[in-house]
């Protein structure tokens, strides 16, 4: 029976949630708000979800469903010059403890 359970397909390993940014625009003002959408995925569960514009960092309930997904709107401060990358960070961790990070970032552009 043990020759057997070798030729069995490897199980799935536990792994963070795959992650997902969407955003509405490639580049802002300074100061200016920010509008997108994320997704966050995992077979075990999404447990909390954070989403980082700029400075400022805002955080949800998954409920435990394996796919959470929601649309953003969050401020970025003035004091931005041109060429300046405002970061953009999703984080969610699955019921299982494993947490996913995925960072991008806008472009201040002049007026």
């Amino acid at each position: 029976m043990a020759a057997f359970a070798g030729c069995l397909g490897d199980r799935p390993r536990p792994a963070p949630p795959v992650l997902q940014i969407t955003l509405d625009k490639d580049s802002v003002s300074s100061p200016d708000t920010l509008t997108g959408t994320v997704r966050a995925q995992d077979r075990d569960g999404i447990d909390s979800v954070w989403v980082t514009v700029d400075t400022l960092r805002v955080g949800d309930d998954g409920f435990f469903q394996e796919t959470y997904q929601s649309r953003f709107r969050l401020p970025v401060r003035g004091g931005h010059v041109l060429g300046d990358h405002v970061l953009v960070r999703l984080q969610a961790r699955d019921v299982a403890g494993f947490m996913g990070v995925l960072d991008t970032a806008v472009v201040v552009r002049g007026p």
